[in-house]
């Protein structure tokens, strides 16, 4: 069966429950030839290049997983679009000559809140009122926020619009949290998987059940570590033609599974516990460019959790003792390796200095 968007799922779920094994074919690799090509001549191309073996099938998960993968995509999406609400909200504020952004870190922190709420009340504004909602350290900086406040112009029909995108967003917090609840509902048969990933530097809870919800827990599927990071878009391009190497740039793959092991990666190199991949993200940044670098270390974690996955050990990698090594170890190997190359170098007939 060819995947044309979403129109394949309906009549995959009916074979599926009938025990009838599938084959999902990417469309580019079973394109028919052009000028020849109709809904008819292309059924029986398909049909001609698959009792051939000449037809690759896609990774299709259980149903368990797939109905996991709705859940975690649309809440990266509740996400995206909570992201978006805010930068309207904080943009909003800009236009009406409000600055507070500029005073607080976080425009949705509880006091930031409390003068936004105050701002797009009826009431009219009163700068001790205003003061008296400051909490913690922010009360040091009582006169820059009013600074930042003065001369603000906001109409009724500003703050109509102002109220509504705060509904939205506490709408969207809400949808967030059933969401959550959710999905920790249908990973408890998961949770040994989930607490074995979370044992790599950088991988929290939500992003151990993104990666298993589109990756599953069955490696056997991919074969082999480098097929999984093909697949999720991880792998050099390969196109060279006449001798002559074009673009190396990854595949546009992985559309939800590569941004979560990107944002991963961010963390793996930050991560103040194990300075493992921080390290190797150093050595690649210095050579390649700090982009490449991070997707070079994103691989480098998806090719441990097939491994994991595999195995069901923990995260222990072969040359983790090399940045754990502490430096009297690390100067005795090197002086023992010194002298190993110094009669390497004797043997050959070559004289050291």
């Amino acid at each position: 069966m060819e995947s044309t968007g979403k129109y394949w799922v309906p009549v995959f779920n009916i074979l599926e429950e009938r025990s009838i094994r599938v084959t999902i074919a990417n469309p580019k690799w079973v394109k028919a030839v052009k000028g020849n090509k109709d809904d008819t001549k292309d059924s029986k191309w398909i049909g001609d290049l698959f009792r051939l073996g000449l037809v690759p099938g896609s990774f299709i998960p259980s149903k368990k997983i797939r109905i996991l993968r709705e859940f975690t995509r649309y809440r990266y999406k509740l996400m995206s679009m909570k992201s978006s609400e805010k930068n309207r909200f904080q943009n909003a504020f800009t236009v009406c000559n409000v600055a507070l952004d500029s005073v607080v870190s976080d425009m949705f922190g509880k006091s930031a809140t409390a003068i936004t709420d105050h701002l797009i009340s009826d009431a009219p504004f009163d700068p001790e009122y205003c003061v008296s909602l400051l909490r913690r350290s922010l009360k040091k900086k009582a006169d820059s926020v009013l600074e930042s406040i003065e001369g603000y112009l906001i109409t009724d029909e500003q703050k109509l619009r102002m109220r509504i995108v705060r509904s939205h967003i506490d709408y969207i917090t809400d949808a967030i949290a059933q969401v959550d609840s959710a999905i920790d509902a249908m990973v408890e048969e998961f949770e040994n998987t989930i607490s074995l990933l979370r044992t790599i530097p950088g991988v929290d809870r939500n992003s151990a059940i993104t990666i298993i919800s589109e990756i599953g827990n069955d490696m056997s599927e991919f074969g082999s570590s480098k097929r999984l990071c093909c697949w999720a878009g991880l792998t050099p391009g390969n196109n060279e033609s006449a001798g002559k190497k074009k673009s190396v740039r990854i595949t546009r793959a992985g559309v939800y599974l590569k941004p979560a092991l990107v944002q991963v990666a961010h963390a793996a190199v930050k991560a103040t516990d194990n300075s493992y991949y921080r390290l190797k993200y150093e050595h690649i940044s210095k050579r390649r460019g700090k982009k490449r670098a991070i997707i070079a270390i994103a691989r480098m974690i998806l090719t441990a959790i097939f491994q994991m996955m595999t195995t069901g050990e923990v995260w222990n990698p072969t040359d983790l003792f090399k940045v754990d090594m502490p430096d009297s170890l690390k100067e005795r190997q090197l002086s023992k390796a010194v002298k190993q190359a110094t009669k390497f170098l004797e043997k050959q007939g070559l004289t050291v200095y």
